[in-house]
């Protein structure tokens, strides 16, 4: 839904709101009651897109940056994940949902969820800023199971740019290169819609792009094209011959039901 360039040189979250505007009304244009959950890093804790986020219906979960005044808080909470640690030999957490404000540059106070960890010897606190209710997520799922699943969506990006490219930006102008990002990120659009539609049920279901762009699309074949039809003659020894011609069925069977009439 965006694939934006930026320079090096601003704040991390600069333009966000601008390009979360822009997404939100495109989701509420098709869907206007759907419920939005906002997830980011550290980077995008800012005073301005949780203000933003807070006017205008959209939920949020963002990193927080630790601080003296934030382990402050903890300290119990780490000394207990330490003693459970030291008495078990296993890594060991403990959560403490409080309300937080900082010194100056929030307008309100927000509700955040820490997550005191002794691992390998030493403290690995972390922290949340949500504007989920206590009511509608406990601490631990808020944390685990939502807000971590972020690095999921990360090893999609590193798709993105490794397998398909996206991270070349070679080129001498911003225009170039953000076109170039684009033409990936249309590409990955289309090998997950591969993935979806054509190589389900197959052993390329769950693969990378990497894995698809090579084991699939980067092979060699006879292509012969007639009036009627087009041909394609793949090796006899081409492993993913049958993910191949299974996965070209399903395309063709899935652009046959989007063209007829309903």
């Amino acid at each position: 839904m965006a694939a934006k360039l930026r320079r090096s040189n601003i704040d991390g979250s600069a333009g966000s709101i601008e390009q979360v505007e822009r997404i939100v009304r495109q989701i509420r244009d098709r869907w206007p009651y759907v419920r939005i959950l906002l997830r980011a890093d550290s980077g995008f804790a800012r005073e301005t897109l949780m203000a933003w986020c807070e006017q205008n219906r959209v939920d949020y979960v963002f990193g927080l940056a630790r601080n003296e005044r934030l382990a402050a808080v903890i300290e119990q909470e780490l000394a207990a994940a330490q003693a459970a640690s030291n008495k078990s030999g296993q890594p060991a957490r403990r959560f403490k949902d409080f309300q937080w404000s900082t010194i100056d540059s929030w307008s309100r106070r927000r509700r955040v969820i820490a997550k005191a960890e002794w691992t390998q010897g030493e403290s690995n606190p972390r922290f949340i800023v949500t504007s989920l209710k206590r009511a509608e997520a406990a601490a631990r799922p808020l944390y685990e199971d939502v807000y971590c699943a972020r690095g999921d969506m990360e090893n999609r990006i590193k798709e993105c740019q490794l397998d398909l490219y996206a991270d070349r930006t070679s080129a001498a102008t911003m225009r170039a290169n953000q076109l170039r990002l684009w033409f990936a990120s249309m590409a990955y659009v289309l090998i997950c819609a591969l993935r979806r539609i054509g190589l389900t049920k197959t052993v390329f279901a769950n693969a990378t792009c990497g894995t698809i762009r090579l084991q699939l699309l980067k092979i060699g074949a006879l292509i012969r094209i007639s009036v009627r039809r087009v041909r394609i003659a793949m090796a006899s020894a081409c492993p993913a011959a049958d993910a191949w011609a299974g996965a070209a069925r399903r395309l063709a069977t899935a652009a046959k039901a989007r063209a007829s009439p309903v």
